[in-house]
């Protein structure tokens, strides 16, 4: 049991430690040892630390890019927003233009149809007017009886 606990809690470290001891034969190696444990100890410290900050990064970094990705995403769901807008803007301006030309198509059609009732009114009087100027010549060119008998008798009263 007690060797597990070695093993487990200094097997790795005592075996560098003294592999290095080995390579390097210092003059004292207990206090080469005691040296080497304790930096040993500073650098697992720091080693934990670096691993702690290099996954904090490592978390930051595609906090980072999850965030590029909704901004990138956002811009193109604007730039679709903004074109359909335009879109719209577009169909209500033809819209416009349409219901302009139709009003200006039913503005001319009634003023042609007004034009062409004008001609026909003006032509009906036209005729109306030969028409009647025809029945008065007709009228004082043929003589009717009882008027040439009328004018008769007004020349004998005088």
């Amino acid at each position: 049991m007690e060797s597990r606990y070695l093993r487990k809690f200094l097997g790795r470290c005592l075996s560098q430690a003294l592999a290095e001891i080995v390579k390097f034969q210092p003059a004292d190696p207990i206090e080469y040892l005691a040296f080497w444990l304790y930096k040993y100890q500073k650098n697992m410290v720091a080693e934990e630390l670096r691993q702690r900050e290099l996954a904090q990064l490592q978390q930051e970094q595609e906090l980072a890019r999850m965030e590029q990705e909704m901004l990138k995403q956002l811009k193109e769901e604007e730039l679709l927003f903004q074109q359909q807008q335009l879109e719209l803007e577009l169909q209500e301006k033809e819209r416009q233009r349409l219901e302009e030309l139709e009003k200006q198509r039913l503005e001319m059609e009634m003023q042609e149809r007004e034009r062409l009732m004008l001609e026909e009114l003006e032509k009906s009087e036209y005729e109306e007017d030969q028409s009647g100027e025809e029945e008065e010549n007709i009228v004082e060119t043929t003589p009717v009886e009882g008027v040439a008998l009328d004018y008769d008798r007004e020349d004998k009263d005088q």
